[in-house]
């Protein structure tokens, strides 16, 4: 697994928290939501729309703080912070960032799944 991805102590408290069946469920929708929020947030740059893209940004940094995917939730609240112009000043490089972190922590979920 990747080391930096999920931070193994948060994952197992929310384990330990909420049971693991219920974490296997709330990963799936993870699994399943972030890409739809990265979607959204190329969507809403593309629209110029700043309300929705902090809002996805917003609900992207908390979902992946939850399960310790601190790299990808900071990320996210930079973007949720800077807004669409520090974005569009640097091009798409962030949210490439970003999707590539997505990534990294989509694969380690399942694999912390498999242990």
């Amino acid at each position: 697994m990747s080391a930096e991805a999920i931070d193994l102590a948060t994952f197992r408290e929310l384990e330990a928290t909420t049971g693991v069946e219920f974490v296997r469920e709330l990963v799936a929708t993870f699994k399943a939501e972030a890409p739809r929020m990265l979607a959204d947030l190329r969507q809403s740059l593309v629209d110029g729309d700043a309300e929705r893209f902090r809002r996805t940004a917003h609900s992207l940094k908390s979902n992946s703080n939850t399960f310790g995917a601190t790299a990808l939730g900071a990320m996210a609240r930079k973007l949720e912070l800077e807004g669409l112009d520090s974005v569009r000043a640097s091009g798409s490089a962030p949210l490439d960032a970003l999707a590539f972190e997505y990534t990294r922590v989509a694969q380690a979920l399942t694999e912390l799944h498999r242990e």
